[in-house]
Formats: C-alpha cells, structure tokens, sequence
C-alpha cells in the first residue's frame, strides 16, 4: 500500500464528489478566533461546500489567522458577510439551503437522525457560548454531536468537520458509493443492545 499522490489522488476526489451531488453550506455567527473560521474553511472546501456565511463579529475568511489554518483553501469557495445572524440565514435560504444548527440544546436531535440532504447550510456558534438563542429559533433543525467521553463539547471546528461529513455519508447512502460499498442508513442499524 502506497499514499496517493498527484494525479492519482485528483482522480479519487473527482470520483467522490461525482457521487455526491447533494449541496452543502456553512453559517457562522459570531466566532472569536480567526483560526477556528480558518480551519472551517479547510473543512468546507475539502467536503465541497459552496459557500460560508459569516455573522457579527466572526472575522474574515481573508484575516490572516485564517489565512494561515485555511492555507488558500477559501478560493475553493465563497465568503460572505451579514450583519446579522437573521440576514444570513434569509441569504442561506435564498440560496435553497436548510439550516440545521449545531448545539447541544434540549429539543435538539443527534445529528445522524437530522435530515441532511438535499442541501443543508449548518449554523456554527462562538466557541465558548455556542449558537444565541435568536440564531437557534431561526433553525429548521438543531443537531447535537453524540460524545461518549467526559468531555463536554467538541472544538467548533471539530464539530463543523463531524457535520459536514455526516451530510456528506448521508448523500452516499442514497446516491451510493463511487467504489460500489454500501454506504448504508445509520438507521438501518440495530441499535438495541439486548436488555
């Protein structure tokens, strides 16, 4: 077994994203560190999201903390700035996208039950004090990470990461695998462990 490189790799990304139609966005309000918005960037381009949209005070995708955690990925993808959290998801939906938030609230459901296709805008909060209310209430969907550890939350951009990829295994349990697997339904599954 070797790792891919050059060719070779472009051409398993370009079998994948074949597979995988479904559209995918990004709506962050709020966040503090230009790394976190950098490293969103990353995961954005690399699972084919269009476009982010950024709130209130999260900093540019062009700031330079950005810059460095994306490492030029945001040409991959477009960038755009609303006043407001209710503006930018009035854009979101415009644009034909869901709005699933990301928080671990009480009516929220785990992510792999949320509905995820065909084109699901997730909605990211400021590191230490998660999605406001008001962007909350704007939400078609509210989804939490499972966590099986004693940890109480993930990074946002560890979350952001976890989220675009389930929209992503979503797309592939219906469309199929570009290499025939069976992506399967998380549903399927028997989750009854006996007792």
């Amino acid at each position: 077994m070797k790792q891919l490189r050059g060719t070779d790799l472009k051409r398993l990304h370009r079998q994948w994203r074949r597979s995988n139609e479904f559209r995918l966005a990004v709506i962050l309000e709020n966040l503090q560190s230009p790394f976190n918005v950098g490293s969103i960037v990353r995961t954005a381009s690399a699972m084919g999201a269009e476009k982010l949209y950024l709130t209130g005070d999260t900093p540019s995708v062009r700031s330079a903390g950005a810059q460095k955690a994306a490492m030029g990925t945001d040409r991959y993808l477009k960038a755009e700035h609303f006043e407001t959290v209710a503006e930018a998801v009035a854009a979101a939906r415009a644009d034909g996208f869901r709005v699933v938030g990301l928080e671990l609230a009480d009516e929220a459901v785990p992510l792999f039950a949320a509905p995820l296709t065909p084109a699901v805008a997730f909605m990211v909060g400021h590191e230490d004090r998660g999605v406001t209310a008001e962007a909350l209430a704007l939400c078609d969907t509210v989804a939490f990470v499972p966590q099986l550890g004693r940890v109480g939350s993930l990074n946002v951009s560890s979350a952001t990461s976890v989220a675009c990829y389930e929209a992503r295994r979503q797309g592939y349990a219906l469309s199929g695998t570009p290499d025939g697997s069976d992506a399967g339904e998380f549903g399927d599954l028997d989750l009854d462990d006996g007792e």
